[in-house]
């Protein structure tokens, strides 16, 4: 089985790296000096440090990684996820395409699914591919579960078989939107879940933080027509806890640096990685006003992103909310 993955960010190199045990695995990067230095070195310096990419075939051409290719894995932000699409539709590949990213797209609030409608409409075999993981620990080849979630579930369970690992548990679900929304809001409460640690607010902030958010995760996604019980699982509470608690969580991080007062510009350029929920926060806040979806971690967050109020205030302010049944 040969498995394309488009993109050699950290957690498309980490995915690379776990799947080659049992495939023929091409890790395709835009950019060619950065083909190059994986190729010379043996490493994904820049996004993954310290995994070595023996086994790997790395390239900057995509027409060489997607070539008879069966399964085509788009490891780019949201972002660059509609631009990737429209090369893939002009190669006119017909591999089955599951993706990675989490985040709702900045300036239109579509969630992955909904640009790949857009272009690429004809294109049956696809899923996401979300659960709490992080890059690290994956390619350390440490215990993992995830769900691969599509609108064909006969679709999600061949995926899931076919990309199943002894340390890689898959669950597959039909419920994709539900495991969007659950993959992209979660990046938002961890910012927010940074902020309180880096306030010095404690656990029990925390604890009501992941509570409270996983409560406007949920009332978003039954909104968009989610299940519950897809909040309850591996992609809505599973991956929520993760993002909040971690270490290794980039949005936590930028919560932690704009509580200590570093601007966000600066935050971005030292991290070096895309934190999703920078751009998320603004898109689905902006969501939930249209929709009358009651998400104030969300716009709290957002407010901060924006410079609206400090981090201090924000919180205060969450805190001293109408009193209202849970």
């Amino acid at each position: 089985m040969k498995i394309a993955v488009l993109g050699a960010g950290a957690w498309g190199t980490a995915l690379a790296v776990h799947l080659a045990d049992g495939a023929e695995v091409w890790l395709w990067t835009r950019n060619p000096e950065h083909a190059q230095r994986m190729v010379r070195d043996g490493v994904n310096d820049r996004y993954l440090p310290g995994f070595s990419l023996t086994g790997l075939s790395v390239t900057a051409s995509l027409t060489d990684a997607i070539q008879a290719a069966d399964y085509l894995i788009a490891a780019v932000p949201t972002s660059g996820f509609r631009d990737l699409l429209r090369q893939l539709r002009l190669a006119r590949v017909d591999a089955p395409l599951i993706w990675l990213c989490k985040g709702f797209e900045t300036g239109t609030m579509k969630l992955p699914h909904e640009v790949l409608a857009e272009e690429w409409p004809e294109h049956a075999d696809v899923a996401a591919l979300s659960g709490p993981s992080f890059a690290q620990e994956v390619a350390a080849g440490q215990p993992v579960a995830l769900t691969v979630a599509s609108h064909n579930a006969v679709f999600a369970r061949q995926a899931a078989q076919d990309l199943h690992r002894a340390r890689m548990r898959l669950y597959s679900s039909h419920d994709l939107v539900g495991v969007e929304v659950g993959g992209a809001v979660k990046n938002v409460i961890a910012i927010a879940a940074g902020i309180s640690d880096g306030l010095g607010f404690g656990l029990n902030a925390r604890a009501a933080l992941i509570t409270r958010g996983l409560a406007e995760v949920s009332r978003l996604g039954l909104r968009l027509g989610g299940r519950q019980d897809t909040f309850m699982g591996l992609s809505g509470m599973g991956d929520l806890i993760l993002t909040c608690t971690g270490d290794l969580s980039r949005n936590r991080r930028v919560g932690l640096k704009l509580a200590g007062g570093e601007s966000l510009e600066g935050i971005l350029r030292e991290l070096g990685h895309v934190a999703e929920g920078v751009t998320t926060a603004r898109e689905v806040s902006r969501l939930a006003r249209e929709l009358s979806v009651e998400m104030p971690i969300t716009e709290a967050v957002r407010g901060i992103l924006d410079q609206e109020m400090p981090p201090r205030e924000a919180v205060a302010a969450l805190l001293n909310r109408e009193i209202k049944d849970e």
